[in-house]
């Protein structure tokens, strides 16, 4: 699963793993492999046992100097990795699995599923506290399976046959119903921020304008998810005022709820159908297909040629891609052509 698939199938996959980190293992525990006999010769320990036993022996707390560890911490998953190792090494699938992989090829791919399943629990465990690009993330299953004796890079076996066609069949809802609870708590501060602001949401304007005006010359201004509604909506208020902010050439809002509040009436700057005023700058909207919080701006405003819309992706799925925006080179070299276009 993965490697070169398309980037909707990747999300897909890890967004089974990030309901269930263990899917992958547990076919292996259920299935097996066809050549597998099921159980252990008397006196042979089975090939998986030893990846079994390398993963136990995996250090809870990587040191810095560890390409691991440096991962770990770049992408705010440290804290949780010992507790994620603990959790796939002493489950009752990954003993199972263990039992049926028989032979080295089986115990590779054994390695790759536990490393997956390793690196999803950790994602799930952070939710929105997660750093993590899909390049991060893959970077992590490579390590951990070369270190349990596997290679993340050969094609997926058993479990990717089984699973890789759910993954593309799994209906948003089901996905969003398991993760209701990890939803509720790990959205909850996007959401309160988005209400807190719409409730008193002129001081933070205020005080956007006043750092905006410490700065002349050409400006460019970048806004990620609720910073991006706030800009909006100043610059709509300040425009529609008369008195635009003088010299900005460029918004550029990053997973941004911005077009949907003003399609829902609770923009503050702009009311439902109305233009965007005369003195609104060009607007750059960059999303990922992916991020639930993130917005499409053109089909809101289709016939304003200041407003463009740009897509990403972080191969991450949902709520890890809301956050994993600026550890793309994508984005920077979509923002770096806007403002070379604005001349």
């Amino acid at each position: 699963m993965g490697g070169d698939a398309p980037p909707d199938r990747v999300a897909a996959e890890w967004a089974l793993l990030l309901t269930d980190p263990l899917c992958e293992v547990r076919v292996l525990a259920e299935v097996g492999w066809d050549s597998a006999s099921g159980f252990a010769m008397p006196g042979v320990r089975p090939a998986g046992a030893e990846v079994l036993e390398l993963l136990g022996k995996l250090p809870p707390e990587p040191d810095e100097g560890d390409e691991v560890g440096a991962l770990l911490r770049d992408t705010g998953l440290y804290e949780r990795f010992g507790a994620a190792i603990e959790d796939v090494a002493r489950s009752e699938e990954a003993d199972r699995a263990a039992l049926n992989a028989t032979e080295d090829s089986h115990a590779r791919e054994l390695a790759t599923a536990l490393a997956r399943a390793v690196v999803a629990a950790v994602l799930a465990a952070a939710g929105g506290d997660a750093d993590c690009t899909g390049d991060e993330r893959d970077r992590l299953v490579e390590l951990l399976t070369a270190r349990l004796g596997g290679d993340a890079r050969m094609p997926g076996g058993r479990a990717a046959a089984v699973l890789g066609r759910l993954a593309m069949r799994v209906t948003t809802q089901p996905v969003l119903n398991a993760w209701r609870g990890s939803l509720t708590t790990g959205a909850t501060p996007f959401v309160g921020d988005i209400l807190r602001y719409q409730a008193r949401g002129a001081a933070l304007r205020d005080f956007l304008r006043e750092r905006i005006a410490e700065e002349p010359g050409p400006t460019v201004l970048i806004g990620h998810s609720l910073g991006g509604i706030a800009l909006v909506d100043l610059l709509a208020l300040r425009s529609a005022e008369g008195a635009p902010l003088s010299d900005v050439r460029l918004l550029v809002t990053v997973g941004s709820q911005a077009p949907f509040l003003y399609e829902m009436g609770a923009l503050t700057g702009l009311a439902p159908g109305e233009a965007l005023p005369e003195g609104f700058p060009r607007w750059l909207n960059i999303f990922d297909r992916q991020d639930l919080l993130a917005f499409l701006a053109e089909p809101v405003f289709p016939d304003d040629p200041r407003v463009t819309d740009h897509e990403v992706s972080s191969k991450q799925p949902f709520l890890p891609c809301h956050s994993a925006y600026f550890k793309l080179g994508t984005v920077y070299d979509r923002i770096a052509r806007a403002v070379a276009e604005t001349g």
